[in-house]
């Protein structure tokens, strides 16, 4: 039975399942410079971010069947090259997208109640400035009946959705593709409402938004720069969950110091794993490290998920 090669780890669920069915699966990472001499020793490679498959390494490895991406993006993909090849090219886009739209969720929240800033300076100053610290807090705001416009309205856009509509959000979307009229949440007791979604060309969504989540894959300019910032509401919170490069860096910052953006949210950064150190330092940016779909349950799905895409592939 073929041998896969989990060069970005795999949940235990999903490894198990592979072996059950008979593959051999390894999990020990073979760093990238190694690749190109050792994967033609497997039939398979799934990945998450961190490796990169491109045309050199497919050249190179005339063995391999198939690449799995656990995760959404391919833009570390050559996809398709690839398939050119013969390969097939697999991933797992629908299994972490409420971990995701959790994510953009716990940014809104921080920044709507400065919990970025007061995580930051409660232990060095909350001894002593409690009274001060508490005054300077004390203008947050809530999300019930603010607008969230979400920048491309795929699965986890979609599910970025619901979580707002579940909070009173009213939600502009916009998307390359058709945006879907209403979503249907599901709550307590099956009870299933379908809510309507409005959608919205990019620049009024620009310019109508109280705040801006980012769902689209990697694109060669950003999305969000100086001329989109200058036409944002005063005051406007951005989230980015997505891929780094989708937002200037350097103008959101601009927009953050000139009071333009209240605060942002950043989970993807334009140079990872080295983010700049103006993003990183600065007071009104609350920040995680690539961790969106970093939670237990999307990971079991991811791994399921891909696993069966394996076992199918290779039995048919």
């Amino acid at each position: 039975m073929a041998k896969i090669l989990a060069n970005d780890g795999i949940d235990p669920v999903g490894k198990l399942l592979l072996e059950q069915a008979g593959f051999t699966v390894d999990t020990d990472n073979i760093p990238q410079d190694q690749l190109i001499n050792r994967l033609n020793e497997y039939d398979a490679i799934t990945v998450r971010s961190a490796t990169k498959v491109r045309k050199d390494l497919i050249d190179a490895v005339p063995n391999l069947k198939l690449i799995g991406r656990g995760g959404v993006g391919m833009d570390n993909i050559d996809v398709d090259y690839a398939i050119s090849k013969g390969l097939a090219v697999v991933n797992t886009p629908a299994s972490s997208s409420l971990s995701v739209g959790e994510l953009v969720f716990a940014h809104l929240f921080s920044g709507i109640r400065f919990l970025y800033d007061s995580n930051r300076k409660m232990p060095v100053e909350g001894a002593t400035k409690f009274n001060d610290l508490k005054k300077a807090y004390a203008k947050g705001i809530e999300l019930r009946g603010k607008k969230i416009g979400i920048i491309g309205f795929g699965r986890i856009g979609r599910e970025t959705a619901r979580v707002a509509l579940g909070l009173g959000m009213d939600v502009l979307a916009f998307d390359l593709h058709p945006v879907p009229a209403q979503l249907e949440l599901e709550f307590a007791g099956n009870t299933k409402v379908n809510i309507p979604v409005k959608s919205v060309t990019l620049n009024e969504l620009i310019t109508e938004s109280d705040f801006i989540s980012l769902h689209i894959p990697f694109v060669d300019h950003p999305i969000l720069g100086k001329e989109e910032f200058d036409l944002m509401k005063k005051g406007v919170g951005v989230v980015n969950c997505s891929r780094g490069g989708v937002i200037d860096e350097l103008a959101l910052i601009e927009a953050l110091n000139s009071g333009k953006v209240a605060f942002a949210g950043l989970d993807v950064f334009d140079n990872e794993p080295t983010p700049r150190q103006e993003i990183l330092t600065h007071p009104r940016i609350s920040l995680t490290p690539h961790i969106g779909a970093a939670t237990n349950e999307a990971q079991e799905r991811i791994g399921v998920e891909l696993a069966n895409l394996i076992i199918d592939h290779f039995k048919n």
